[in-house]
């Protein structure tokens, strides 16, 4: 293993088996990437408030009423985290013609399965409870009586939390038996594979990623509903990312990798409340008390749509 050019493979890797990267739904920022780099856990990243109020008519006895321009603020937070692997977790991948490869296509498919994780916590969290100020940007139809089921019609209801900005959600991410469900209906289209690129699933014409880790509980589903960029990425540099050891007296060969990144939901701040560690853990993500709404809802590209399947 050589690091310098290990790591950066597995961070490009990592992109390339994303499912939530390869839809839009993260989108990799160079200045995220700068951010995370600059040192600090919290990253504040200000921003200006839409102008508000009407237009005046322009007179010659009475002065324009001043307005003011309000600067608010999204706070992003850094990720710290790291695994070490043994060689035995790794011996059918040093059997390859290319065992650097090998690994480092393991490690980022590792890395890809655990951003999808981070994503669906924080999504736990940042719609939790109402304290949050997300609640705009739910459609739970779950508890209607003889209904509630998703379908086209229903899941435009929820595209359209977002008013006329509903045209910038463009995929969804589901549970695997609202998609079988989908797809029975003949509602779900694929496109197939071209280029060595896997074939995509559209619901409406937008992609899908399928993920069993989203909630299900009670015959009641959760799909959620993104916009290109939802979620910002930015990788930044752990001092030592790579190192590799060897246990002589066990007679093992091990292999550690860390990580420093931003996967932030855009317009969602967080508030840093809850959290026991020098970073937050997956359950503080996924713990409300750490999230706030700063942008305005329709320009916060998520909608968490809960809904049944028969």
């Amino acid at each position: 293993i050589v690091p310098e050019v290990f790591n950066p493979y597995v961070i490009q890797r990592t992109a390339e088996l994303s499912a939530f990267y390869q839809s839009g739904i993260i989108a990799r920022n160079p200045e995220l990437d700068r951010l995370a780099s600059s040192g600090g856990k919290l990253i504040n990243m200000p921003f200006w408030e839409d102008l508000t109020g009407d237009d005046e008519v322009l007179s010659d006895s009475t002065a324009l009423t001043v307005g003011k321009i309000k600067a608010k603020q999204d706070v992003a937070v850094l990720l710290a985290r790291g695994k070490a692997w043994s060689v035995n977790d790794l011996a059918k991948a040093l059997s390859g013609d290319d065992p650097m490869a090998a690994i480092g296509d393991l490690v980022a498919e590792y890395w890809a399965r655990r951003f999808q994780a981070i994503l669906i916590k924080t999504l736990d969290g940042i719609f939790g409870n109402t304290a949050t100020g997300m609640d705009t940007n739910k459609h739970d139809i779950s508890s209607e009586t003889g209904g509630g089921v998703i379908d086209a019609k229903t899941a435009v209801d929820a595209i359209y939390k977002l008013g006329d900005n509903a045209d910038k959600l463009t995929g969804f991410a589901m549970h695997s038996a609202t998609v079988a469900k989908l797809t029975k209906d003949d509602l779900i289209e694929t496109i197939p594979p071209s280029e060595g690129k896997p074939a995509i699933r559209t619901f409406l014409g937008k992609p899908v990623v399928v993920d069993d880790s989203l909630p299900a509980s009670g015959g009641v589903y959760t799909t959620y509903i993104f916009g290109a960029g939802a979620f910002g990425w930015g990788e930044g540099g752990a001092p030592v990312p790579v190192e590799t050891a060897r246990d002589a007296l066990a007679g093992d060969d091990i292999l550690v990798h860390r990580r420093h990144f931003i996967l932030h939901p855009r317009g969602v701040a967080f508030q840093n409340k809850q959290v026991s560690g020098a970073t937050p853990s997956n359950d503080e993500l996924a713990n409300y008390l750490n999230w706030k709404m700063v942008y305005e809802p329709k320009n916060v590209r998520i909608v968490q749509f809960k809904h049944k399947l028969a």
